[in-house]
Order: structure tokens, then C-alpha cells, then sequence
């Protein structure tokens, strides 16, 4: 398992995208992001293009670790994108305490060729609502918790990558 992680337009992706497709031919892409606006659906188009037809899509905003587990069998290589997402969406939904999901992801994950792209969120001003500052904290919690469980970490700034563990 490797971690891509960064700021935004950072670059995350496309590490993820070319580091995938070294794995092989049969690549899965799983999407977190839920399409409720026209801007989203813009951006979902965008990164489709991006990857182009090389990569299968399966969609998983909530339960990730199940969509992990059913398909990354049967690809060489899988680009989940993104985990700031997906504790956004289960955020959102009302789950509480979000480790037993980030446990669950990690066990899944670990040894299989998958590649997690993240948003780091901490780095910036602390925020202003309790619901903001929650998610800062879940999603570095999620981070570090991914960190630990990868076998390989990567930090991209302004479109280069910084390999910071493995």
C-alpha cells in the first residue's frame, strides 16, 4: 500500500495514476467523491479524462473498505481517490467515530497494490466552525493512521513528488 498525499492540485493524482499504471495493465480507479452539483460533476469528468480508458471506476463514497476488498483482487494495480473525501462523506452522514473505519480500510489495504491519494488539511489556519475543525482532525488522524499502515508515503508540493517513507 502507498500513500500519495498533498496540498490541493498538488499533483496527488497523477503521481498516483503513473505509479499505478508501473503495476500493470488491469487498473481499478475508486472514486469517493459524490456528484451532487454540476461543479462536481465537471471535476469528476476531468479526472476521467485525465486517467483516460486504462482505468475501470468503481464508485465507493461511504463504504470504501468493502469496494477495496471486492475488487482489488482482480487489478494490478488501484487508485483510491480520495480519503479526504470519504471522511468528508462519512462525516456527513452521521458516523461518529470514524477509526473503526480507517482500522477496517487499513487491514484491507495492507499488502495489496493499492495507492491512497489525500488531502493534507493541516497545515493551514485553525478553523473557524467546531464541524471545520472536526474534519481537520479526522482527516489527520486518517492520515497518520494510513501513514503507519503503508508501505511507502509520498508528499507532492507543486507538482513534485517527496518520497517520505519506504
Amino acid at each position: 500500500m502507498i500513500l500519495v498525499g498533498g496540498g490541493s492540485r498538488s499533483g496527488k493524482t497523477r503521481l498516483a495514476l503513473d505509479l499505478a499504471a508501473g503495476m500493470g495493465h488491469r487498473l481499478l480507479y475508486v472514486a469517493t467523491a459524490e456528484l451532487l452539483d454540476e461543479e462536481m460533476q465537471r471535476r469528476a469528468d476531468a479526472h476521467r479524462a485525465e486517467r483516460g480508458s486504462r482505468f475501470v471506476t468503481v464508485e465507493a463514497p461511504r463504504d470504501l473498505a468493502a469496494a477495496v476488498r471486492e475488487h482489488a483482487g482482480q487489478f494490478d494495480g488501484v487508485v483510491v481517490d480520495c480519503l479526504t473525501l470519504w471522511v468528508s462523506n462519512l462525516m456527513l452522514s452521521g458516523v461518529e467515530d470514524l477509526r473503526p473505519h480507517g482500522e477496517e480500510l487499513a487491514a484491507v489495504c495492507s499488502g495489496r497494490p493499492v495507492l491512497l491519494v489525500t488531502n493534507e488539511v493541516g497545515c493551514g489556519i485553525v478553523p473557524e466552525s467546531e464541524l471545520a475543525r472536526r474534519f481537520r482532525d479526522e482527516a489527520g488522524w486518517m492520515n497518520q493512521r494510513m501513514a503507519e499502515a503503508a508501505d511507502a508515503v509520498y508528499w507532492v508540493v507543486f507538482g513534485c513528488p517527496l518520497k517520505v517513507k519506504g
